[in-house]
């Protein structure tokens, strides 16, 4: 039996579900894909956010939205996250931040880097995932995005290092979710970053695709972004 965890967003795990429990797969990394301003980050949160309201902690790396945007961009759908950095059960790397010139302390539960020293990101994961890992044996993580990391950096050494994620996360236990717009990459890189996941999700702003995920076959409904986040048609 393939154990399942909530997914956050209303609808994925009844269209997930088949004839059995619905969510996605503990254990696994999905990508999220698709085109600009499709939901994607959003998505995150809303996985995120699900986790923490379950007890479940996340190690959360952003390369698109430094950690003031971020907490907006949470805050803008109701999901407050104070909380739960005060209780060290949300553990942020912020990569952007210090390239735009924010220079902000670090914490226990906040690390800054930089999206143009990926090897400085894998130590603090290092250091993250020791550190969630230890809070639960369950928890979530989140990589958003991998083009960000693209356009700083060679396309190959962003693929080590989703590579190098991945193995982490799962060793450690966790469940992930990483994004990356479609089209940035090389077509070559682009299916890499597909062969290497477990499961698939592309997103174009009206439907949502589940190309390819442990224990379901293709799924596909429509979708809308609501004040309460990501919606999926149930009745597809």
């Amino acid at each position: 039996m393939i154990l399942r965890i909530p997914s956050g967003i209303p609808g994925l795990d009844v269209l997930t579900a088949g004839d059995g429990v619905g969510g996605i797969p503990e254990n696994t990394v999905t990508l999220v894909y698709g085109p600009p301003k499709v939901g994607k980050s959003i998505f995150c949160y809303q996985f995120m956010y699900n986790g923490l309201l379950q007890g479940e902690p996340c190690l959360y790396i952003t390369a698109d939205y430094g950690i003031k945007q971020f907490q907006q961009n949470t805050r803008d759908f109701g999901w407050e996250l104070d909380t739960y950095f005060h209780e060290e059960s949300l553990y942020l790397i912020d990569a952007i931040s210090s390239v735009s010139g924010n220079k902000i302390m670090d914490t226990p539960t906040y690390l800054s880097s930089s999206v143009h020293n990926p090897t400085d990101i894998m130590v603090k994961l290092g250091v993250g995932t020791r550190f969630i890992s230890g809070k639960s044996p369950r928890f979530r993580s989140v990589l958003d995005s991998l083009t960000t990391l693209m356009a700083f950096n060679q396309e190959m050494l962003i693929v080590r290092v989703l590579t190098a994620y991945i193995m982490r996360i799962k060793e450690d236990g966790g469940t992930a979710v990483v994004t990356y717009t479609q089209g940035t990459a090389d077509d070559k890189v682009e299916t890499m970053l597909k062969a290497i996941v477990d499961n698939i999700i592309h997103l174009d702003g009206e439907k949502i695709v589940i190309e390819a995920m442990v224990g379901t076959g293709r799924k596909e409904s429509t979708y809308q972004i609501t004040e309460q986040g990501i919606a999926i048609d149930k009745s597809e």
